[in-house]
């Protein structure tokens, strides 16, 4: 056990205590519940048993909120509560698609550890960071806490695209997402980052990126992304996938895969001194062959302990990024892939992303971790099945990424989204362990 820090900044937990602390309780830590400390061990193990109670009482709080936040709203509910997230009249849209009307936004339990923008919408602390540029280095405890968060947002990630099939509204998975993160002790990353109103972002057809979750249902022939980062033991995880609702047509289907593959060519380079900038030239080697455009407008970035970072990941050739791969960087790569043109246009809520002519776009996104060989998969489909360890990359599996093109029957469990999965899940029956160092 490590000396508690002189300048500690918490008081102990232990009532009548009053010294400055910096130990925390193992099992808070593991359930991401904050401001559990204690300055030595004879306090922490004296109220272990008056302690533990918290603990069931968190994972009771979070169980109530995240049963709560799933259960879908009405058509009639949406429609009264919701509103457009932007002023449309006037617009000329590009395509068929339209937008519904967003809900009121909700709010994680502040006994959950959230991200500086939580209340205000400004990552500061990302602010900040731009002024140097530096990619970081994470250290191995970083990089566990970056396992977990992966193994988080796939959980998560699972969850959420497990309901989806005609009849379900982004709105329901934006409330799986919130409701999946809420009962692991986790922040959804999007939610008022910048101001984003939702905690999942929701691309439909020829929406590229950061389609805000609304009350148009999904329809048989749809292509639908879910761009799902979490935020857990003080970093972040990101990942997107781009799921087939029932008949597609073989375009669509063709962009998709040609996503897949260019985000899979660019991870099987990856290795420790290899030039960021060349990402985007084996993505352009995959794509521009099959008559497809790579998006310029976005790119893959860095992310840690804050949400975007160095580096910037661009998806074309011929970019002049800086740096070079190195064993403990985190960043993701996130090709976005259009049918046309690499143009975008973007709807009046200021965020909805979509091709200048309406032709449909697909994406995959996945964290990295670079090691010494090459990278680890961090958000990689199976990574939160016990036991498991991170893939050194990416396999296509079409049934995995098609949903039914029919409606749910009536009261069936696929509009309320599957029940939670074990992954970062809080654990049973911690016995008193040592307090450990923060």
């Amino acid at each position: 056990m490590a000396a508690a820090a002189a300048d500690a900044a918490f008081v102990c937990c232990t009532p009548g205590c009053g010294k400055p602390a910096s130990m925390v309780c193992p099992k808070c830590k593991e359930l991401n519940i904050h401001g559990s400390f204690f300055c030595n061990q004879t306090c922490f193990k004296g109220y272990w048993s008056e302690h533990k109670a918290l603990h069931k009482r968190f994972k009771l709080l979070m169980a109530d909120v995240a049963a709560k936040a799933r259960k879908p709203l009405d058509a009639a509910t949406l429609e009264a509560t919701g509103d457009f997230a932007g002023d449309f009249t006037g617009y000329k849209f590009t395509s068929d698609l339209r937008p519904g009307k967003v809900t009121p936004q909700m709010r994680v339990p502040s006994l959950i550890p959230q991200p500086d923008y939580a209340l205000t919408g400004e990552p500061l602390s990302e602010m900040l960071e731009q002024r140097t540029r530096k990619i970081a280095v994470n250290t191995p405890e970083q990089i566990e806490a970056m396992r977990r968060a992966g193994r988080v947002a796939r959980a998560v990630m699972d969850e959420a695209s497990a309901i989806l099939r005609p009849g379900v509204t982004p709105d329901a998975v934006d409330r799986v997402v919130f409701a999946g993160c809420v009962s692991r002790g986790a922040y959804p990353s999007p939610l008022n980052y910048m101001g984003f109103p939702k905690s999942v972002c929701v691309s439909v057809n020829d929406v590229v990126c950061h389609g805000i979750p609304d009350s148009r249902p999904f329809e048989n022939g749809d292509i639908v992304n879910l761009d799902v980062t979490v935020y857990i033991g003080g970093h972040h995880a990101d990942m997107n996938e781009t799921f087939i609702i029932g008949d597609v047509d073989e375009e669509s289907r063709a962009i998709i895969r040609c996503s897949f593959d260019a985000l899979k060519a660019a991870i099987d380079m990856c290795k420790p001194g290899v030039m960021y900038r060349e990402i985007g030239d084996v993505i352009d080697a995959v794509v521009r062959p099959r008559g497809f455009s790579s998006v310029k407008r976005y790119c893959g970035h860095g992310v840690n302990r804050l949400f975007h970072c160095a580096p910037n990941v661009p998806h074309y050739r011929r970019n002049k990024t800086a740096g070079a791969l190195k064993p403990g960087h985190t960043f993701t790569i996130e090709p976005m892939i259009n049918g046309g043109t690499e143009a975008c246009t973007e709807w009046p809520d200021d965020w909805t992303a979509l091709t200048t002519d309406g032709k449909r776009s697909a994406q995959f996104e996945h964290t990295l971790l670079v090691t010494a060989t090459g990278v680890e998969v961090l958000t990689a489909p199976g990574v939160d099945k016990p036991g498991a360890k991170a893939p050194t990359t990416i396999e296509w599996n079409e049934a995995f990424y098609t949903r039914p093109g029919t409606p749910a029957e009536e009261g069936a469990g696929a509009a309320s989204g599957a029940g939670a999965s074990d992954a970062g899940a809080p654990g049973a029956g911690a016995a008193a362990a040592a307090a450990t160092a923060e």
